[in-house]
């Protein structure tokens, strides 16, 4: 009995191992996703193409700020374009103007 919990201890231990080594790459991998969309964006914007699809998502943001719905506008703007907090309020806040 008393071999058997050093074993389960070690077991337990590599299958935390392994679950926080995995966790730590997805989050580095969406990371580098979302810096990579800004820069597909950056580029269709130097071109001038317009992404329709866009166009829809910022109508839908246009559409909470009109029902005072800031803080889902923010949100929205997030998960559009892969912003920060800061710089989504900030850009948010330039709409609204």
């Amino acid at each position: 009995m008393e071999t058997l919990i050093p074993g389960i201890v070690l077991v337990v231990l590599s299958i935390g191992t392994l679950v926080s080594n995995t966790d730590r790459r997805a989050k580095v991998a969406e990371r580098k996703l979302r810096t990579l969309e800004r820069k597909v964006d950056l580029l269709l914007e130097h071109l001038g193409i317009e992404d329709p699809s866009a166009d829809l998502a910022f109508k839908e943001i246009d559409e909470l700020l009109a029902q005072d719905k800031k803080i889902h506008a923010i949100k929205a703007y997030r998960e559009l374009t892969g912003a920060g907090l800061v710089e989504a309020k900030e850009a948010i806040d330039r709409r609204m103007r």
